[in-house]
């Protein structure tokens, strides 16, 4: 079964085979119902979209599941299932411009997708499980376009075990208790998010208030564990405050902090909430740049969220230099002082990289962090604390709940600036290595 010409490959000049042409979803509806135990998930899902040209057939990205049935606006369509794509012929076509629903009914034992950085999506804990999708993992659970341009709205239900707290990366709607021994939560997310921000997480988890302050911010931890989470995450609502008051007002309803009872290797990030694994919580602040790193995302990656996977810079170098600024803000060592230390530690490490273009298999290189916090430290430098704060909150703001590119923010930056800065982005962002005079 064969889609139209190029429908089952995206555009990203990374992962083309992540992601599908020919539609772009405007919503999904998930009705998920989870056994803990024997880690068994069986979905419902209804994907609404409209098709940016004709379609004889479309593809969607799903790992291992096993499809029962597919209908296609309530009629039963022909599909095929392997290599990670859902081949889907309906049996009339879509026209161009039309809108559609794709419905898939499925069940099975998720686990993650594997690739190259590791294991990604859907993964069994002690007691519980957790999703992590980022950059490929969204299949592992759920039929999807699973393309970080492709942002969509949510409506996610899952059905579990009585006793265990489901968090979804939305705001809840309902929690109800059968007499089975199962509750439903039911979570919208109505921002436009894609779907590696997307993520289920189970666990024994005690709610909590994580700080007070005009953004609700609660966190969900394991009993246990509550006074080293609250020595670890005491600052949470200065740093909200602080990270407002640099990039403009927090781009959600709520900021949710979830800890698992399990290490994990890095936090995870998703729209509107983050997973931290116990060993992060150690009763004191060592990790609290952590802690930055993934509230700031929520402005840089998840209200704006990259294009092409090859523009990471624009979530990592941004919250990488979140982390220094708050530093900053608490008289815990300047943004200038960080910048010198990383510059002299980039020069010393492997080169080749481009920030701008990284590749593939350098996606997550630490010089992507921290060289991407060096190329704000030195626009900074080149434009004064005014204009480039100002340039910041208005990136924000100008492209809310969008997706933007290296070439829109330099573009701006351009606007804001005194004189051309086509050197600066050649050097830093183009450059296959740290300059040796950082001007710092």
């Amino acid at each position: 079964m064969t889609a139209a010409a190029g429908a089952d490959r995206s555009t990203d000049s990374y992962l083309p085979a992540h992601g599908n042409g020919g539609y772009r979803v405007e919503h999904y509806d998930l009705d998920l119902d989870y056994r803990v135990g024997p880690n068994r998930l069986s979905g419902d899902v209804t994907v609404s979209a409209v098709a940016t040209q004709a379609l004889s057939a479309l593809s969607l990205d799903f790992a291992d599941l096993r499809v029962r049935r597919v209908l296609v606006d309530g009629e039963p369509a022909k599909f095929g299932h392997r290599a990670g794509k859902l081949r889907v012929r309906p049996r009339r076509a879509i026209a161009d411009g039309a809108r559609f629903e794709v419905r898939v009914r499925y069940a099975g034992n998720p686990r993650p997708v594997r690739g190259q950085w590791g294991d990604i999506g859907w993964d069994e804990l002690t007691e519980g499980s957790l999703v992590a999708s980022q950059p490929i993992g969204a299949p592992s659970w759920f039929p999807c376009n699973d393309h970080p341009s492709d942002k969509a709205a949510y409506r996610v239900s899952v059905t579990a075990d009585a006793g265990f707290t489901v968090l979804v990366t939305g705001d809840l709607l309902s929690r109800r208790t059968s007499g089975a021994g199962s509750t439903r939560w039911v979570y919208e997310r109505a921002e436009p998010t894609p779907t590696y921000l997307m993520g289920v997480h189970t666990g024994r988890y005690e709610e909590v208030e994580l700080a007070a302050g005009p953004v609700p911010q609660r966190a969900a931890v394991p009993a246990h564990l509550l006074p080293v989470f609250r020595e670890t995450f005491g600052r949470h609502g200065e740093i909200m405050r602080v990270l407002g008051e640099l990039f403009g007002p927090y781009p959600f309803a709520e900021y949710v902090v979830v800890i698992t009872d399990d290490d994990l290797e890095e936090p995870i990030e998703a729209q509107g909430l983050s997973v931290f694994g116990r060993n992060l919580l150690d009763g004191h602040r060592t990790h609290e740049r952590l802690v930055v790193h993934e509230l700031a995302h929520q402005w840089f990656g998840n209200s704006l969220t990259l294009g092409d996977w090859r523009d990471i810079w624009l979530n990592e170098g941004f919250a990488t230099y979140a982390e220094w600024l708050w530093s900053e803000a608490v008289g815990e060592g300047t943004a200038a002082e960080h910048a010198r230390e990383w510059h002299a530690r980039m020069r010393a490490a492997e080169p080749g990289l481009r920030v701008a273009d990284p590749g593939v298999a350098r996606m997550f290189d630490e010089g992507v962090y921290k060289r991407g916090a060096l190329v704000l430290h030195a626009l900074r430098g080149e434009l004064g604390d005014d204009a480039f704060f100002g340039l910041l909150r208005r990136w924000v703001a100008e492209h809310r709940h969008a997706t933007v590119s290296t070439a829109e923010f330099t573009a701006l930056a351009e606007q804001c600036a005194a004189r051309p800065l086509e050197g600066l982005f050649e050097t830093w962002l183009h450059g296959t290595e740290t300059p040796a005079d950082s001007g710092f």
